[in-house]
């Protein structure tokens, strides 16, 4: 267990919860655990760390997942909650970063409170100006007050991207068919038709008139543009296969999910179809074994599936199944603008969860074709991920061009080939911020805007390097 003896581990809140969830007191989870009460109330008050031996007596005591239990809670957590905390309605208070940290640690379930409350403030903000754009409003005008985005992001972000149920019956499926993409196509094509009574055409792009894919209800016929790339329209019979064959598994995930409008369903229903083509073109077993063996050759993983990057970068981000996980990628679809229009925030977001990237983050700067760019980046707090970026064909009639990028802690780089030139111990990292105006560094050329939580320190006798020159404290 090498990765939980790297640090001490303080999770006295999370033992508590579990207790409490079990509906033990101390003395009752201290006997099972065959240590002294006292003992158990040091480490439920972050007063001891827990020990590797004592982690693998609670996976046995009581069937946890351990790297579930020691993973970073996906919201709620210190940097986020210091994010709140900087918004101009609070921040005068001026809270001190300890207490920060000590309500993050000790208190995750008010923290993940807080970070509730805050999506709501953020949706009431923008609820005039939707309105507004929509011609609604008033009492019973339907309008809600979560968009179908954020319910599905933090839906998503709850499952870790993984939904077993969905992959396991995807599996099956693919067992059936051949693993080679063209053969695969065709294999498809032929069991829509032969089990459904469905068929799949190419189209001229005008017919679709700005559309890549169709299905006609009344023929039963899939349309797919002929400027569907090849693995877009293998992408695309796989989604029309699990529309008919997994639609039980589907459903019974959105319902489980509750989700809060018809909107909200109806989004939820496609992700998760989405996710079912991805994981019938890449079985579970099989992608995680091509990974490994590979370390994670992006352009030769794209090939041997036949899919896109944006594809693979997904599929890379959903392998969480218990006992074969694949490395915790976090994972982000940036426009030429540094704007995010995709994100899974994985177990290790280094960025800020509101507002735009760092600027030094070089992922946007990704060439065309199958290079992959690297970068070893550093957060304030001392973390070193590596980020790996592929830029996505232009889409038709875009001027845009987008980028495709993944990344994780720099303790899994070994496993990766494109971070073979980076050192993730003692190599030059570039010094990456959350987001410029909640960036404590003062000596940033590339800040675009001053951090909201320090006071600018501008004289009319100098000008220094960095933009917004601002006072420690």
């Amino acid at each position: 267990m090498p990765e939980l003896t790297d640090r001490k581990l303080y999770l006295g809140p999370k033992l508590r919860v579990l207790r409490r969830e079990l509906g033990l007191n101390q003395t009752q989870m201290a006997e099972e655990l065959g240590v002294s009460p006292s003992y158990l109330n040091h480490l439920e008050r972050n007063q001891r760390p827990l020990t590797a031996q004592m982690l693998l007596r609670l996976a046995n005591t009581y069937d946890i997942d351990i790297r579930d239990f020691t993973a970073t809670p996906a919201e709620g957590g210190p940097g986020q909650l210091a994010e709140i905390l900087s918004d101009a309605l609070v921040r005068d208070i001026g809270i001190a970063r300890d207490e920060i940290l000590e309500v993050a640690e000790n208190y995750p379930g008010v923290s993940e409170a807080v970070a509730r409350f805050y999506r709501a403030l953020t949706d009431l903000r923008q609820l005039p100006g939707d309105m507004a754009a929509t011609g609604r409003g008033g009492a019973g005008s339907g309008t809600t007050l979560v968009a179908p985005l954020d319910w599905l992001r933090e839906t998503v972000a709850r499952a870790g991207n993984h939904f077993a149920e969905i992959d396991a019956g995807a599996e099956a499926i693919a067992a059936q068919l051949p693993e080679d993409p063209a053969l695969l196509q065709t294999a498809l094509r032929t069991r829509l038709k032969d089990r459904h009574g469905m068929t799949v055409q190419v189209v001229r792009a005008e017919i679709l008139a700005g559309t890549l894919r169709h299905y006609d209800m009344h023929r039963r016929r899939l349309m797919l543009s002929e400027g569907l790339p090849e693995p877009g329209r293998l992408f695309a019979a796989a989604y029309q296969l699990c529309t008919q064959e997994l639609a039980e598994a589907i459903a019974a995930q959105v319902a489980r999910a509750t989700p809060p409008d018809e909107d909200s369903r109806r989004l939820a229903t496609i992700a998760l179809t989405n996710h079912a083509a991805a994981a019938l073109i890449m079985p579970y077993d099989r992608f995680r074994r091509s990974t490994e063996q590979s370390r994670h050759d992006l352009p030769l993983l794209m090939r041997r599936f036949g899919v896109s990057a944006e594809q693979l970068a997904h599929r890379l981000t959903s392998l969480g199944r218990t006992g074969a996980r694949g490395i915790p990628f976090f994972m982000a679809k940036i426009d030429r603008a540094g704007i995010l229009s995709k994100r899974f925030d994985g177990e290790a977001w280094p960025f800020a969860r509101y507002g735009g990237l760092c600027p030094r983050w070089d992922a946007c700067d990704a060439r065309e074709g199958d290079t992959v760019s690297s970068q070893l980046i550093e957060t304030p707090d001392g973390r070193r991920f590596v980020t790996f970026a592929l830029a996505l064909p232009r889409v038709p009639g875009a001027r845009g061009r987008q980028v495709i990028a993944i990344g994780c802690e720099a303790k899994h780089a070994p496993r990766i080939v494109h971070a073979d030139g980076l050192d993730p111990d003692k190599g030059q990292a570039t010094a990456v911020g959350p987001t410029c105006p909640l960036c404590d560094r003062r000596d940033c050329a590339d800040r675009a805007l001053p951090p909201v939580t320090r006071a600018l320190d501008m004289h009319s006798y100098e000008r220094t390097a960095a933009p917004f020159p601002f006072r420690r404290v």
